[in-house]
């Protein structure tokens, strides 16, 4: 079965809603090294229950939340075969693993994620 494993929120002004997050719910941020703006949340230690996430910039991409998958290919293809579309084809986050996103038959949006090191 697979769970969801990330969320995305986005601000104008990522620094303050990280000040916020930080400041009511104790949660770490760290910019992840890429070509857009974003950084990773910690919302508590790898033992407590919960999902970790993200922040960006209003404006590069819509927020989703990401479903974590034993192998992309073969869920993008079950997707395809359930009535879903595929909006953003396979792509490798640099040590991470393979992302892409979709659209349920009823609308939603939600990544899926295969975690793999060795993406590049």
């Amino acid at each position: 079965m697979s769970k969801v494993v990330h969320f995305d929120i986005e601000a104008e002004d990522p620094q303050k809603l990280a000040d916020f997050y930080g400041k009511v719910f104790d949660w770490k941020f760290n910019k992840f090294e890429g070509p857009q703006d974003y950084w990773l949340i910690k919302t508590g230690d790898k033992e407590e229950q919960g999902i970790d996430g993200g922040l960006s910039r209003k404006g590069q991409g819509n927020p989703v939340n990401t479903i974590g998958v034993s192998d992309i290919d073969e869920f993008i293809q079950k997707i395809i075969d359930n009535g879903g579309n595929i909006l953003v084809q396979k792509m490798p986050i640099p040590g991470v693993g393979w992302l892409a996103y979709f659209k349920d038959p009823e609308g939603n949006s939600f990544g899926i994620m295969q975690d793999d090191e060795s993406a590049k």
